[in-house]
């Protein structure tokens, strides 16, 4: 039985072992595809505002920078600013209020199909009287 002394100094056998250094992707892959999916799926259940059927018109979307204010009526004319409900008297106060917070938010409203033309018409009035001069008007497009 002889016993060897490898000349590199290391005093072992001649098994050479070295660092692994390749990454292993396959793992990262598989959760990105998995967040993916769950963006997809959760994405068009993050709609905002209050569920009413709109209108459908040819025109063409408005662009704008930042998000705009939602204000929604109803079709029993109830009116709702993003998701809170909201009286016709407290509409114009606190969307004054907001108005000098930010005096170039873009305000939008949606107005239900079935809702009265009074109602809707309320509300802009409303919206003008607190200092917004131009309101959009939020349809779907035809089908």
């Amino acid at each position: 039985m002889s016993m060897g002394v490898n000349l590199d100094g290391s005093g072992g056998s001649d098994n050479n072992y070295q660092a692994m250094s390749d990454i292993n992707v396959t793992p990262m892959v598989d959760i990105m595809l998995v967040l993916l999916i769950i963006f997809m799926v959760a994405a068009p259940l993050m709609t905002q505002g209050v569920e009413v059927n709109l209108p459908k018109a040819k025109a063409g979307a408005i662009g704008s920078n930042s998000e705009p204010l939602v204000v929604t009526v109803a079709n029993d004319g109830t009116a709702f600013i993003e998701q809170n409900p909201v009286t016709i008297s407290e509409l114009k106060d606190k969307i004054a209020r907001i108005r000098k917070t930010n005096p170039n938010l873009p305000v939008y409203v949606r107005g239900d199909k079935k809702a009265e033309y009074g109602a809707v018409m309320k509300v802009m009035a409303n919206l003008q009287q607190a200092g917004i001069e131009k309101i959009g008007l939020v349809t779907e497009s035809p089908d």
